[in-house]
């Protein structure tokens, strides 16, 4: 069963999503509203890996690198730093929204195969995640949108 795939892929996606978020807020803490505002989403991310154990441990998992038939283009790296001034802001927001992003299409492609197999825990979790990635999105959009006039016409 490939659903093993991509819960591998879920799973480690959220876990990536939470570390790059409490990066880019500890890297942008002079930015309060985005130092606090990760820490909130990181703690959905985490949330999301948590209640993803028992679904893993009825299911089992495959990660990237596993000696799985997976593109390698399946796999999102974390943000391990943070980049500097409002253009590296405004990339780090963008590189957040790409990961949150993985995340988010992965829950829809995991809730069909939830449904498929009647697994009303999974599709539940799905619904939920979705629901938190879809904030989480849309918080790092309205930041972009924030972001960008000071970053991309402010000259410094």
């Amino acid at each position: 069963m490939n659903l093993i795939v991509y819960l591998g892929l879920v799973h480690h996606a959220e876990q990536t999503m939470a570390d790059s978020l409490r990066t880019v807020g500890h890297g942008h803490a002079q930015h309060p509203d985005v130092l606090f505002t990760c820490q909130t989403l990181a703690a959905m991310s985490d949330d999301h890996v948590r209640r993803l154990t028992p679904i893993v441990e009825r299911y089992g998992e495959q990660w990237h690198g596993d000696d799985v038939d997976e593109p390698d283009r399946l796999h999102a790296d974390g943000l391990a730093e943070v980049r500097t001034g409002p253009v590296g802001l405004l990339r780090d927001l963008q590189d957040l929204h790409v990961l949150g992003t993985l995340a988010q299409t992965t829950w829809t492609v995991v809730r069909q195969a939830a449904q498929a197999l009647r697994d009303t825990d999974l599709i539940e979790l799905c619904e939920l995640a979705s629901s938190q990635t879809s904030r989480q999105l849309s918080w790092l959009n309205t930041r972009m949108k924030a972001a960008a006039p000071q970053a991309l016409i402010v000259a410094r």
